[in-house]
């Protein structure tokens, strides 16, 4: 049986991020819940979700200005801004901000969660290219495309190894949560400095960068 679709759940209001909460809940999801802006982006930049679902009239920071934030660094979760904000002119600036989808509030429920099956059906059948500094990953077919146009296979692990690292590029990575995402049927951290090595050969001694006393981040291409 495949994992449960994680979902960051964004939304200030008490009574209807409870409401909002129990019926993801109840509908199979995994939902983390952010009650403000900060909090959101948080979540963001440290865990991987398939989908956000993300109000605009936050505290402390304002959702489009968080969607923002997510996108600049990387972060291509998709996202449903759910809004009191309704307007076409509110919905078009949504959009053009980075949302995939745009709900109004009062809204119904069966029709949120149709935009949520949907958004998360879009994200599954799309190819998977991750950015990279000077060119792409295709998770689907394990090869890098450089900005010069060359492209390198890689083997599964290394694949996995640099995708963990690209979906979160700002982010240092210790070697035991390496390990346990990448490499779970492995004891011995050693063998993420083994694939590092691996990929450091195909991609330049740069495309992982090594922060001393803690762990690994995404580099640059050669």
């Amino acid at each position: 049986m495949p994992d449960p679709a994680r979902i960051l759940l964004v939304e200030d209001d008490a009574r209807l991020a409870l409401m909002l909460e129990q019926l993801l809940h109840a509908e199979g999801y995994d939902t983390v819940l952010a009650r403000d802006g900060q909090r959101a982006l948080h979540e963001g930049l440290t865990q991987e979700f398939d989908a956000i679902v993300l109000d605009r009239g936050l505290p402390v920071i304002e959702g489009l200005d968080v969607l923002n934030r997510l996108r600049d660094r990387g972060v291509l979760t998709p996202a449903l801004i759910l809004s009191a904000l309704s307007n076409p002119a509110d919905r078009v600036e949504g959009l053009d901000r980075g949302a995939e989808d745009y709900l109004g509030k009062p809204f119904d429920i069966d029709e949120l969660l149709a935009r949520i099956r949907a958004l998360l059906r879009r994200h599954r059948s799309t190819v998977p290219a991750l950015p990279l500094p000077d060119g792409t990953l295709d998770t689907s077919n394990r090869t890098v495309t450089t900005r010069k146009g060359e492209t390198i296979a890689l083997s599964e692990r290394e694949s996995q190894l640099l995708e963990r690292l690209a979906r979160r590029p700002s982010q240092v990575f210790e070697r035991d949560d390496l390990l346990g995402s990448v490499f779970p049927d492995a004891d011995d951290p050693g063998v993420v400095d083994t694939y590092v090595h691996y990929l450091r050969k195909k991609l330049g001694r740069d495309c992982v960068k090594t922060v001393r006393g803690i762990g690994y981040q995404l580099g640059t291409l050669r």
